[in-house]
């Protein structure tokens, strides 16, 4: 990859979402509200499933582990974003940009992988039931969730490597929110071509395969709650799985997106906004997806409430 003479840049300014003055305090006041509401949902989620025995099967296993990710995704992000709303130029060191860069495609890539755990073991649950505890073992869940985060952290770091050995010398000036790829491409002098043939491929296989075992998985849960001969019971079955479906749809729609179009197609205005429902959203939506329509949950929050009250 051909360098070019330059004096590096030491720092990035992120523009952030907006440069309407009058817009920034009720954005700030929003996206505060919403990274609270993360924090306390998904850190609370991770409480409840550890101190409540009835919650210790694979499918909360899988749900805390979506929540500790969902929590690290949003705080990695988040956080920083507000300096766009409470200050005049919101500055990231090199190696800080670098490290959100890292951290972000790490806890990315692993709930896309996640999601393909769980619609999984859900498959195994509604599908295989009798098979469920033998098939869906401690030791196999732990393997589901180790993959995810061991292939996740190599991929980010390999990435974020090739990203930062670009040079960059003449604007700083990253039109985002966040330290992403995309936008950090448009700024360097080097020749990108292999970079951006890695992402393309590294993210259709990554976004492709665990999205084709999220769609098998819920085509299969789907035939099986159809054979249910409970009117009640598929009325349940189909409101519950048609919620995780939504979550899904919007995550893995987005990033494809956004990593599976040609660069020249990219606006960059248009990502950032597809970009608040992956790194913002999804991540404030999923404990109330995932785990508050669950009658088990419900019924844990209701003991701790009262346990506290008494």
């Amino acid at each position: 990859m051909a360098q070019i003479n330059c004096t590096q840049v030491t720092e990035f300014i992120l523009v952030g979402l907006t440069d309407h003055q009058e817009l920034k305090m009720p954005l700030f006041v929003l996206f505060l509200s919403i990274y609270l509401f993360t924090v306390v949902g998904n850190l609370g989620l991770i409480l409840l499933i550890k101190t409540d025995t009835r919650l210790n099967t694979p499918m909360y296993f899988f749900l805390s582990n979506l929540a500790f990710v969902d929590f690290c995704y949003s705080s990695v992000i988040t956080p920083k974003m507000f300096g766009n709303f409470l200050y005049k130029q919101n500055v990231l060191s090199f190696n800080a940009c670098a490290t959100q860069l890292g951290c972000f495609l790490t806890f990315m890539i692993s709930e896309c992988l996640l999601l393909a755990s769980m619609a999984y073991d859900r498959y195994v649950a509604i599908c295989n039931p009798l098979l469920y505890m033998i098939v869906m073992s401690p030791g196999i869940c732990i393997q589901f969730v180790a993959v995810p985060y061991s292939y996740s952290f190599l991929m980010a770091l390999f990435h974020t490597i090739l990203t930062f050995r670009l040079s960059y010398c003449h604007s700083n000036i990253v039109n985002h929110f966040y330290c992403d790829d995309l936008p950090l491409l448009r700024l360097t002098r080097s020749d990108t071509r292999f970079k951006q043939l890695w992402i393309f491929a590294c993210a259709g296989i990554t976004f492709i395969s665990s999205l084709l075992i999220v769609f098998v998985s819920y085509m299969f849960i789907i035939s099986a709650i159809l054979r249910m001969r409970s009117a009640e019971g598929r009325q349940k079955s189909f409101s519950t799985c048609g919620s995780h479906m939504l979550a899904d749809t919007i995550f893995y729609g987005t990033l494809i997106f956004m990593y599976l179009q040609p660069n020249s197609n990219h606006a960059l205005d248009t990502d950032k906004m597809a970009s608040v429902f992956y790194t913002v959203v999804i991540p404030m939506l999923n404990p109330l997806i995932y785990s508050l329509r669950n009658k088990e949950v419900k019924e844990a929050l209701k003991k701790v409430i009262i346990d506290k009250t008494q």
